[in-house]
């Protein structure tokens, strides 16, 4: 049993609220309720949200592509080092950095993650005797973090767009869709053996990775789970698809694809209002990944049209360059205002942002992941985190500013407990295994990034 003295139910902020937890599940939300001995006691209880889009093993390479070269540095320049980087990489090292990535995500308010997962094979392209061997090791730091997880095995076929070779840099992602459903196919029975939470859904990793032929036959092996896809992230990708296809990439998946509230379009940063709109309306959630958009130079997203148009959207940490909730919140609302040069943007009327974006991250991050979560509800997922209000940047605030001064204000370490479908994986602000996971990524690490 969880008390808080205070807590944010759908309804709005309630004090004493007594939450029974059974099989991941909640299963009683009392309010005006008083604590009993046994019961874990935190200052106020929240949804926690879903991590919607994370490549773990780029967190290894955070801080190596901050120093400029000759020329121009783009998102194409950066993909160029994180190929050599990613070239290197063993499994027992991708499985130490992604426990390592899953502890930070917990430890900051993210209860769950979609591992958007192209790295399948040995360097070189030659498979591994088991095809998902690389998959059971995001399951392996999935299992030790106990983080709620969607798994989102990637077809990459093509180096780009018009069915191009794959370079040496993309030998480690390549497949057929014949082989990627052999491989969906070994990673859904591995994942068997974790919680009752987990999902394998699929990643067409984007249209110049891919191609319509291979897009349609795809798609169906979906069955029921998320579909997650690059879109639109750089204006070169667009330029290109638009030449090939004859359509933008948002448009050409409205008018081919049964895009839909199972869809999570990744990046749909260039678009037109016009398709912002017919986007959203299909009830695909927007991932957005602020951070690393603004630090490969991405560009802002759509936001005001996006929300007109009652857009459901959820944020992720892609390159995990920096792994922090409360920082992914604030640069989507700063990168609006900049943009604009407004303020309070990224909220459709009158009213809290820090609350708009939090609840609706939430919902949308879960519903990206295909989680029954993303709010405190009987019969939901226990996916729920605490923070202190009596921290020095919320310990002033009127409960109806609390999530502006968690978005706006507060530090990670606000964060002091975390249950990943009922899963109590960070207490007093610290993950139970910490010491055990950042152990294995001191050694998975040593001498690999000075070797690139």
């Amino acid at each position: 049993m969880i008390f808080a003295e205070l807590a944010l139910l759908p309804e709005g902020w309630v004090k004493q609220v007594r939450i029974s937890v059974a099989d991941g599940h909640i299963t009683g939300v009392d309010k005006a309720a008083a604590p009993q001995p046994t019961d874990t006691r935190v200052s106020a209880l929240l949804p926690a949200l879903s991590n919607l889009h994370s490549h773990t093993f780029q967190r290894a390479m955070a801080g190596m592509t901050e120093h400029r070269i000759a020329g121009r540095d783009s998102f194409w320049t950066w993909r160029d080092l994180m190929y050599r980087f990613m070239d290197r990489l063993t499994p027992e090292q991708m499985e130490a950095i992604a426990a390592l990535v899953f502890m930070e995500m917990q430890e900051t308010g993210f209860a769950a993650v979609g591992e958007f997962h192209y790295v399948h094979h040995q360097t070189g392209g030659g498979t591994y005797a088991n095809i998902a061997e690389l998959s059971n090791r995001i399951f392996a730091a999935a299992s030790l973090t106990g983080i709620g997880l969607t798994h989102l095995p990637v077809l990459y076929s093509y180096g780009g767009v018009g069915q191009q070779p794959l370079s040496t840099g993309q030998l480690r992602f390549g497949n057929t869709v014949d082989s990627f459903a052999a491989l969906l196919e070994a990673a859904r029975a591995a994942a068997l053996a974790l919680p009752a939470d987990t999902r394998v859904g699929i990643a067409p990793h984007s249209l110049r990775a891919t191609c319509p032929a291979d897009l349609a036959r795809v798609l169906p092996l979906a069955a029921g789970n998320p579909i997650h896809i690059h879109v639109a992230e750089q204006p070169k990708e667009v330029a290109d698809v638009t030449a090939w296809l004859g359509a933008r990439p948002v448009e050409w998946l409205l008018a081919n694809t049964p895009i839909g509230a199972d869809w999570c379009p990744i990046h749909a940063t260039h678009m037109t209002g016009q398709e912002t709109a017919a986007l959203a309306k299909s009830g695909a959630v927007a991932g957005l990944c602020p951070i690393t958009e603004a630090n490969l130079g991405d560009g802002p997203f759509n936001g005001p049209e996006w929300l007109a148009a009652n857009g459901a959207f959820g944020i992720g940490s892609d390159s995990n360059v920096r792994i922090s909730l409360t920082e992914e919140l604030r640069t989507l609302e700063y990168s609006q205002r900049l943009r604009d040069i407004a303020r309070n943007v990224m909220v459709p009327a009158e009213g809290s942002v820090g609350q708009f974006l939090y609840v609706g991250a939430a919902r949308g991050g879960a519903q990206a992941l295909g989680r029954n979560a993303g709010q405190i509800a009987v019969g939901t997922l226990a996916d729920l985190t605490a923070i202190d209000l009596s921290h020095p940047s919320l310990c002033a605030l009127h409960p109806d500013h609390i999530l502006d001064g968690l978005a706006f204000a507060a530090p990670d370490t606000v964060v002091t407990d975390l249950w990943s479908a009922g899963r109590h994986q960070v207490k007093q602000g610290r993950h139970i295994h910490r010491e055990q996971i950042i152990a294995g990524w001191r050694t998975a690490v040593k001498g690999l990034i000075d070797a690139v």
